[in-house]
Order: C-alpha cells, then sequence, then structure tokens
C-alpha cells in the first residue's frame, strides 16, 4: 500500500504543476454541454430529454483528451522503466496511476455535472442521479482508457489511436450512464442501470489494470 500511496501522491504533485492539463478536460465538458442549450433553443422539455445523453457524450469526450498523457510523461523521462523494476507489482502501479488520473480528470467532472445539469432544467433527483452515475462511470472510463494508452504508448498520432480503440468499449458505460438519468427523469427508477455500472466498475477494477500492465510491458520490449 505505501507504493500505490506513494504513486498516487506524486502523480496528483505532478499534475498540480500542470495545471492546465486537467483544465482544458474540465473547460472542454463546461463548454460543449453549455452550447448545446444555446443551440437548440430554450424548450424545458427537449432539453430535460436530450440531458441525458448530451452530459454522457461530452464526459466520454472530455475523459479522452488525457489519456494520451497517462503514461506518456513517464515513458518520455525513463520513469516507467524504472516502475517496471519497482518490486510491487506492475497492476498496482497501473492501478494507482489510474486512480491519479480519475482524481485529476475524472472527479471534477462528477462535481461540476450538477451545475450543467441545470442549464437543460434537470429536477433534483435526475440531477442526484447523473451525479452518482458519473462517479460509477468516470472511473470506467479512465480504467479502459488506460489499456488504449498503454497500447499506444510512444506510437505517432497516438491520441487518435486511443479514442478509436477505446470508444467502443465505453459505449456500455455511456449507455447504462445515460440510461440512468433518463429513466430518473421519466419516472422509472434507476436502480438497475446504476447497479449495471456498479458491476462494470468492479470488472474493470479487476482486470484493466492487469490488462494495461500487459500492454505497457509489450510496449516497451
Amino acid at each position: 500500500m505505501k507504493g500505490f500511496v506513494a504513486v498516487i501522491r506524486r502523480d496528483l504533485l505532478l499534475a498540480l504543476r500542470r495545471p492546465g492539463d486537467a483544465l482544458s478536460v474540465l473547460l472542454f465538458f463546461a463548454l460543449a454541454t453549455a452550447l448545446f442549450p444555446l443551440g437548440v433553443g430554450p424548450e424545458p422539455s427537449l432539453l430535460r430529454t436530450m440531458a441525458p445523453g448530451v452530459l454522457w457524450v461530452t464526459a466520454v469526450f472530455a475523459s479522452m483528451l488525457s489519456l494520451n498523457r497517462l503514461f506518456a510523461a513517464d515513458h518520455a523521462d525513463g520513469t516507467l522503466e524504472q516502475l517496471l523494476l519497482a518490486p510491487e507489482p506492475l497492476a498496482t502501479i497501473v492501478l494507482a496511476k489510474t486512480v491519479a488520473h480519475w482524481l485529476v480528470s475524472g472527479l471534477p467532472l462528477v462535481l461540476l455535472a450538477p451545475l450543467l445539469g441545470l442549464l437543460f432544467d434537470l429536477p433534483g433527483d435526475a440531477i442526484g442521479v447523473l451525479a452518482a452515475s458519473l462517479l460509477l462511470g468516470t472511473p470506467v472510463l479512465s480504467l479502459v482508457g488506460a489499456i488504449g494508452g498503454a497500447l499506444t504508448l510512444g506510437l505517432r498520432g497516438g491520441g487518435v489511436l486511443v479514442s478509436l480503440l477505446v470508444l467502443p468499449l465505453q459505449v456500455p458505460v455511456l449507455v447504462f450512464g445515460a440510461g440512468a438519468v433518463g429513466a430518473q427523469a421519466s419516472g422509472l427508477g434507476a436502480d438497475a442501470h446504476l447497479l449495471l455500472l456498479g458491476g462494470l466498475l468492479a470488472f474493470a477494477a479487476v482486470l484493466a489494470p492487469w490488462a494495461t500492465a500487459a500492454a505497457l510491458r509489450i510496449a516497451l520490449d
């Protein structure tokens, strides 16, 4: 656990020295979401209908902006090779780096989403479900995205390749996340969707670090 916490602390300190990376993700999410009410007009029923899909699609694309930087800096300065030689399992280090990535780029989206939900005239209970679905879903986006970031490590045009690799894998998270908000807004209840998101999170937390570690070893061979 000491190595796990140390990697998280290190990555958070590095992120604080480069606040522009996290700020760009947050600004993209806020601006892209805020443009939709301006474009479609102030019709409340239309805004409430489109809100779940818009908020979740912009969250997925915002999370992709920083995926290619998840391992790139450590690869460039040789830190990644040293992490491979550490006594801690590489999967543990990968999980720690993914947690730090989510704290920097995923958690701010969760905190900002309720404010953006007000732009779409979402009721209070739907806004609560929106925050809960993002709290469960955005870690899955980071875990799955880490696999794509490792597979494209050191490749030219890696940012585009990451998007092509991970987007199909993130579709279930998008469907269940937007479905939870839509079901709650329509009065059907969001429990089933949130349970499915929780299952996806548990599945990704167990398997994604090992898959990412294997991809890193392949990329560095």
